[in-house]
């Protein structure tokens, strides 16, 4: 039994004559009699009474054709939803990031998203950058966004895309001796107690700040550990210390906290989207190709490397 059997079924109840069903499907009223004749034999029992004043269905029609109107427009939904689901809108995005990345990248790419994929589920879970990486390479996430590209087991099977590039600030109270100043030098914070991300959850970005101290990284070891970039200037307008972070943390300066850029002028690892090259799911496509409209930094997704390697448009920062 195919679906046009049902087709054909519904139309001669509909029109209660062969030639007059057969006219609205389009084909000769033979055909249309032998396919209703074969359905009738397929289903074991006469399906209608061909009479002189037309052609009506019995009670084993009547009850045959409700639950084939039904299967057919089920059958017709199943490939609505099926086109929908190859065109990346409807299905599930599991995404996690870091905190900065809600700074800048993901209010430009997640309002127009769900605006265009609003029956898309998005899974969005704020982790560390050695956190999603772990769960991208272990495929609990679809997506990941951090500082840096994923490198260790399994990241040679992921693209990495630069999305944000940021320098090094700090942030203290206002009534800290640094506030009120543009600038602070790397010999200034060496002597003062840090508050920084920690480097189980940001390696790269603690490589870098070690990098930045040089002889002056012992300062580290003692440093307070904060997870979160509104923590850091939580602590910094508590008095705790100096803050270290992206210069994005400017966009949601508190009361009671001063930023200055820091000398020299330290570059971050780059924010960096990741995805796992085998992937083909259409809904990161879709993700993707806002990724694409709405990136403003020169490595976009579509120009893309996998971890690991050199090549045009991601980050080489580790």
């Amino acid at each position: 039994m195919e679906a046009r059997h049902l087709r054909y079924a519904l139309a001669v109840a509909e029109h209660q004559h062969f030639g007059r069903a057969a006219a609205a499907l389009g084909i000769a009223q033979p055909p249309l009699s032998r396919q209703i004749a074969d359905l009738e034999r397929e289903v074991g029992e006469r399906l209608f009474d061909r009479t002189p004043g037309g052609v009506f269905p019995t009670a084993a029609g009547a009850a045959f054709l409700t639950p084939a109107r039904r299967a057919l427009c089920e059958m017709s939904a199943a490939t609505v939803e099926a086109g929908r689901a190859a065109r990346g809108e409807t299905g599930r995005l599991r995404l996690g990031f870091i905190s900065s990345a809600l700074l800048q990248f993901l209010p430009s790419v997640l309002p127009p998203f769900r605006r265009d994929h609003p029956d898309v589920r998005l899974e969005l879970r704020e982790m560390s950058t050695a956190r999603s990486a772990a769960a991208l390479i272990s495929g609990e996430l679809d997506l990941a966004i951090g500082r840096g590209a994923p490198r260790g087991p399994g990241a040679e099977g992921l693209v990495s895309v630069t999305v944000g590039r940021d320098h090094l600030v700090t942030v203290v109270g206002t009534g800290h001796p640094y506030a009120g100043r543009k600038t602070v030098g790397r010999a200034q914070l060496s002597r003062q107690h840090l508050i920084v991300a920690p480097v189980d959850d940001e390696p790269a970005t603690y490589a870098g700040l070690r990098t930045f101290l040089g002889d002056d990284a012992s300062a580290l070891d003692t440093a307070t550990e904060a997870r979160d970039l509104h923590t850091i200037i939580g602590l910094a307008a508590c008095g705790v210390g100096a803050g270290l972070g992206p210069s994005c943390m400017r966009a949601v300066a508190r009361p009671g906290t001063w930023f200055c850029d820091v000398t020299p002028r330290t570059p971050l690892p780059d924010l960096v989207l990741s995805y796992r090259g085998d992937e083909r799911s259409p809904v990161l496509a879709a993700f993707l190709a806002e990724t694409r409209r709405r990136s403003t930094v020169g490595a976009r997704p579509g120009r893309t490397k996998r971890s690991g390697r050199k090549g045009p448009g991601a980050s080489d920062s580790a």
